[in-house]
């Protein structure tokens, strides 16, 4: 069985940074890409960021310039480095990675930023 892990969230002060940590663990034999979502309360969920197994990156415009996302493969880790954070990045970001060509979630971590 496999399960994504998150933690790092918090309550942070506008301008602000937080460093999110997503584990995948159990019977893994390949983890594709690893992404970062949100969600907002009355929101859809939305895309954050995404790295491939190469390493390669995207980011919605919203975060791109604040927030670094990045990947430890012998750890089965993704990490979200969010910096200068703003009230509008108030959300549960939750992870998701496509392992043995199957998509998981995390239960999600709340991020507050109060003005």
């Amino acid at each position: 069985q496999v399960q994504l892990v998150e933690s790092g969230g918090g309550l942070v002060q506008a301008g602000g940074s937080l460093r999110l940590s997503c584990t995948a663990s159990g019977s893994i034999f390949k983890i594709n890409a690893m992404m970062w979502y949100r969600q907002a309360p009355g929101k859809q969920r939305e895309l954050v960021a995404s790295i491939t197994t190469g390493g390669n990156t995207y980011y919605a415009d919203s975060v791109k310039g604040r927030f670094t996302i990045s990947r430890d493969n012998g750890k089965n880790t993704v990490y979200l480095q969010m910096n200068s954070l703003k009230p509008e990045d108030t959300a549960v970001y939750l992870c998701n990675a496509v392992i043995d060509l199957h998509p998981y979630w995390g239960q999600g971590t709340q991020v507050t930023v109060s003005s």
